[in-house]
């Protein structure tokens, strides 16, 4: 992985543990249950948004990274054909 990868899923970690530490503060807060039905309702329309946008961008990053290998295949494929051939030696 380099260092953009490593950012990403940081950042993807660092979102999750935060919404899921503020539903569990949510829970254990002194509250009616109506109110925490909502709040919980509320940060779960927020994670699933925050996931979305997280599996967006790393579907973003691997249509990249197969675009980057497809250009050096066909790079080393015509680099390949224009070679000289060599008869073996026997």
């Amino acid at each position: 992985m380099d260092n953009r990868d490593d950012i990403g899923m940081l950042a993807v970690g660092l979102i999750v543990g935060a919404l899921t530490g503020a539903v569990i503060a949510l829970l254990f807060a002194p509250q009616s249950g109506e109110q925490t039905r909502a709040q919980v309702r509320e940060k779960s329309i927020e994670l699933q948004k925050s996931a979305e946008a997280a599996a967006a961008d790393a579907r973003a990053r691997a249509d990249g990274l197969t675009r980057q290998v497809r250009e050096k295949a066909d790079a080393m494929r015509s680099k390949g054909a224009s070679a000289p051939v060599s008869e073996p030696a026997e």
